[in-house]
């Protein structure tokens, strides 16, 4: 029973991905405009206070998270020309041609399980899914 309830989670989880994606302006064939990091005390943020996570299957500087995993794990996408925030803070360029912004090598994501700024529901995931800080 356990595991319908953890695969039933998982395709809905990917199946909402892709539209949450969007709605947060991350596109495959676009970079988002306007998005910032917020970099401070406690959990890193995007520029609309939604938490920040890492993965612990990445290697420093690279992305292994595509496909579903970057459906359900949007990476945080760097916008044209936009200047590091902050100590740490690099570009790292994808497979799939898009830069997304890493701290201390780690890349960011976005978890589409969380709703509403300050969540962080995506702590633990797996066991691999980390709030960045």
């Amino acid at each position: 029973m356990k595991m319908i309830a953890a695969i039933t989670l998982a395709l809905l989880v990917a199946a909402s991905g892709k539209a949450f994606a969007q709605s947060y302006g991350y596109s495959y064939d676009k970079t988002p405009q306007g998005v910032t990091l917020a970099a401070g005390h406690g959990p890193l943020t995007d520029a609309n206070g939604m938490t920040l996570f890492t993965f612990d299957n990445d290697s420093a500087g690279q992305s292994n998270c595509y496909d579903s995993c970057a459906a359900s794990w949007p990476p945080y996408l760097v916008d044209a020309g936009q200047k590091a925030p902050g100590a740490g803070f690099t570009q790292i360029e994808r497979t799939d041609g898009m830069a997304q912004w890493a701290k201390d090598g780690a890349p960011l994501y976005l978890w589409v399980g969380d709703a509403a700024p300050g969540d962080a529901t995506g702590d633990g995931v797996g066991g691999v899914w980390h709030i960045a800080n």
